[in-house]
């Protein structure tokens, strides 16, 4: 495989390889093991390769898939974009997801392939490039943002319980309202509610509460990252960031966060003096993006395959599914289909 290509200023462009994240009907993830003789040999990998000259992206992972693995996919669509520097070559991963496909995997030219479940690809080594595309494995298309919690603490958790039953399964839990003591007091309980419903919770407050409180992580307000010069949680917690434009971007991804949250994509009633984006310029934002990235601002439920196309991961939403059964319900329905 050439290692890179030569633009007409003489330098070096990235080689465009497309990647298929390709899950079986039990949400198991299909890898392959890499030659010994290439680069990365030795390693497991996503299936995947080369953008031939003249081909989409779609045409380049159906042709590879069938090359590689001998399946043919029905249904795909993207997941993530990324731009990464090795010692000897830059790479641009596009990287889709598969949730249908004809044929039974298999390596076609000798390799050994497995159908591993989320959780356990850690134990397999993946090339360097491979971090950012596991994180957008294990996140969902949802990332759900509490509104303030109000007096009514029993209200509350009665509400988030059905948005945790409709299918949410990562949220942050916001309320900027709280003291300390009773932030700490209903994050613990949002936290044992959160963990009967398999969900994870990132709490959006001092990162010292996260550990005393088994959170799964912190969001990082865009005020906080100015003041960080490091991760501030340990790999096995979740770090997410707010942001709102590309130095902010910048910034959280050199803090190393898993993912970050980008707006405002839309006018929203919470904050009318913010500028939106707009779908065009969120996408420019992705496209530099090196982690997951999700839209945030006037954001519902039918906006998540939009924000797919546009470089997201999906959307960040409050409003769009608090205290709404019928966007619960839908909710409910796409995840048990």
């Amino acid at each position: 495989m050439n290692v890179s290509h030569r633009n007409k200023s003489g330098g070096s462009s990235p080689l465009h390889v497309a990647v298929a994240v390709v899950r079986d009907n039990e949400g198991r993830i299909l890898l392959a093991q890499r030659p010994r003789h290439v680069h990365q040999g030795g390693l497991w990998e996503f299936p995947g390769g080369k953008i031939e000259p003249g081909e989409v992206v779609e045409q380049a992972l159906a042709r590879e898939l069938i090359e590689e693995v001998g399946i043919e996919p029905v249904s795909v669509s993207p997941l993530i974009r990324l731009h990464h520097q090795y010692t000897d070559k830059a790479v641009l991963l596009d990287v889709w997801q598969v949730d249908n496909f004809n044929g039974v995997a298999h390596g076609r030219e000798g390799q050994p392939v497995e159908w591993v479940k989320a959780e356990s690809l850690d134990d397999y080594p993946l090339p360097e490039a491979n971090q950012a595309i596991l994180k957008a494995v294990r996140l969902p298309e949802l990332y759900f943002i509490t509104p303030e919690p109000g007096e009514d603490h029993e209200g509350f958790l009665q509400e988030l319980q059905r948005c945790l039953a409709a299918g949410v399964k990562l949220l942050q839990f916001r309320a900027k309202s709280l003291n300390r003591k009773d932030y700490t007091t209903l994050a613990g309980q949002v936290i044992r509610l959160s963990g009967e419903y398999d969900a994870s919770v990132m709490l959006n407050r001092e990162i010292g509460l996260v550990t005393p409180l088994d959170a799964h992580g912190v969001h990082l307000t865009s005020e906080q990252l100015v003041t960080l010069r490091q991760r501030p949680l340990a790999e096995g917690y979740w770090v997410s960031a707010s942001c709102h434009n590309r130095q902010e971007l910048q910034l959280a991804q050199q803090l190393a966060v898993d993912f970050v949250v980008l707006a405002p994509v839309k006018k929203t009633a919470s904050h009318p003096e913010a500028t939106p984006l707009g779908w065009p310029g969120f996408h420019e934002l992705t496209e530099d993006a090196s982690v997951p990235v999700y839209a945030l601002g006037g954001m519902s439920l039918a906006d998540i395959q939009v924000a797919r196309h546009h470089g997201s991961q999906g959307i960040a939403l409050i409003s769009g599914l608090w205290a709404r059964p019928d966007e619960q319900a839908l909710l409910m329905r796409a995840e048990n289909t």
